[in-house]
């Protein structure tokens, strides 16, 4: 007897494997295609800022920040995990979910702590563009103009994925960190005591520099960016356990880097108090490039800070956008999407003009960090919040311990932050 076939069941189409099928069936090949949001996001924060926040405070305090790094690198996981979990669950980026469930107000305040973090960030990312050519001889005033069109031009009318993924390779430059940390030979038992035990001071150097640790590694705009990225990728709720792996072994993974930066410029640098120039911050690779420290440092620092001077812009367009409700995608041209792709011009032609100033770049750099180390807690709080509502996550919101956990992370953020501030008041009336 003939089987009767159904067209219908014929016409319809088969079901997409889910990133997550697609991982667990290529493994590393599966991972590497779909690395995306959560990967980028982590590592844009090891951008010019952040190589030079990790960088002074080796320098600085040699291996003491290192348990301070073991847990803003446990705060960065659980955040950025909430951040894609609410991204995958709702369809909706964080600014879209912050103007649906908090009040208008509230929404502003949100919007006004992005822009004045990052507008500060994309100045020092392009400044980084402009540092990593000078230490090879070639002017800035050359170089920030033409890579100021080359991003602006691959997001909006090129390829902005493959420009992804170009900047990405450029920065695996700083893997070299490392190697720099092993070949410096650093005192190991000291390393792993200041990695297990806190050597915490509550001088005001040792807080500034804490504040843009937590600043440069759990930065408000990674968060909008890695939420908003994966609701532009069409990724759902049966994709979010590749999107949470994505972000969290990104996290990782980017954290990694940022503490043998720290052990690399200790061994080398340790001890001379805060960084002057990138050449110095360079200096901690010569055990493995020798007298080429300088360009491969450049190398590194070009991809790194190109990679976030698309990012940050685009997640101030993301939250921006979204907290409007107007079309927002990279995929998108200038008259469907005027006001998202608008948004991300002006950043990146304001952020390449101020950079074309003169300015102290590692002063420019690490007080752009503690600038967002003070905004973070406030943009983290609207994060946590959402992630507890079942009301927007349903069963996937935060359990008891996931929350008590996320929680003590967001507090500890805010302490560090309302430390710093009232010391500085402090210091204006001659207390600190």
């Amino acid at each position: 007897m003939s089987r009767t076939l159904d067209p219908e069941a014929m016409a319809a189409p088969r079901p997409h494997p889910s990133l997550w099928d697609r991982l667990r069936r290529h493994r590393l090949f599966g991972y590497l295609a779909i690395a995306g949001p959560g990967l980028i996001a982590a590592n844009a924060g090891n951008d010019a800022a952040g190589i030079a926040t990790y960088s002074s405070a080796g320098s600085q305090f040699v291996y003491r920040t290192l348990f301070f790094m073991v847990l803003v690198t446990i705060a960065l996981v659980l955040v950025q995990e909430m951040a894609v979990r609410l991204g995958t669950h709702t369809g909706k980026g964080l600014a879209a979910l912050i103007r649906e469930q908090f009040s208008l107000r509230w929404t502003a305040v949100a919007l006004l702590c992005v822009l004045l973090a990052n507008t500060g960030l994309v100045v020092s990312e392009f400044a980084g563009i402009g540092a990593a050519f000078e230490l090879v001889g070639i002017s800035r005033y050359v170089v920030i103009p033409i890579f100021a069109v080359l991003i602006w031009g691959l997001v909006v009318f090129g390829s902005y994925k493959w420009a992804e993924r170009i900047f990405l390779l450029f920065s695996l430059a700083f893997l070299a960190y490392p190697v720099a940390a092993v070949l410096a030979r650093p005192n190991w038992a000291d390393v792993g005591a200041n990695l297990v035990l806190p050597h915490f001071s509550g001088d005001k150097d040792f807080v500034l520099l804490g504040v843009a640790l937590i600043g440069t590694t759990v930065s408000p705009y990674m968060q909008l960016y890695a939420a908003a990225a994966v609701v532009d990728r069409g990724a759902g709720p049966e994709d979010h356990p590749a999107a949470r792996f994505d972000a969290v072994t990104g996290a990782i993974f980017a954290c990694i880097i940022s503490i043998m930066i720290i052990i690399a410029t200790g061994a080398t640098i340790g001890g001379q108090g805060p960084l002057d120039s990138a050449a110095q911050a360079a200096r901690a690779l010569r055990p493995v490039a020798g007298t080429g420290a300088e360009i491969l440092f450049a190398f590194g620092l070009l991809g790194a800070s190109a990679l976030a001077g698309a990012v940050v812009p685009l997640s101030t367009s993301y939250a921006i956008s979204e907290a409007v409700g107007v079309e927002r995608s990279v995929t998108r041209r200038f008259r469907e999407a005027p006001l998202f792709l608008g948004v991300f011009t002006f950043q990146v032609i304001l952020g390449a003009a101020v950079a074309l100033t003169p300015v102290n770049l590692i002063q420019l750099l690490i007080g752009t960090q503690v600038l967002q180390g003070i905004v973070s807690p406030i943009v983290l709080i609207y994060i946590l919040v959402l992630a507890n509502r079942r009301s927007v996550l349903g069963d996937a919101a935060n359990g008891r311990v996931f929350r008590i956990a996320a929680t003590l992370a967001v507090v500890a953020v805010a302490a560090m932050s309302l430390l710093l501030l009232v010391q500085t008041v402090l210091g204006w009336f001659g207390a600190g």
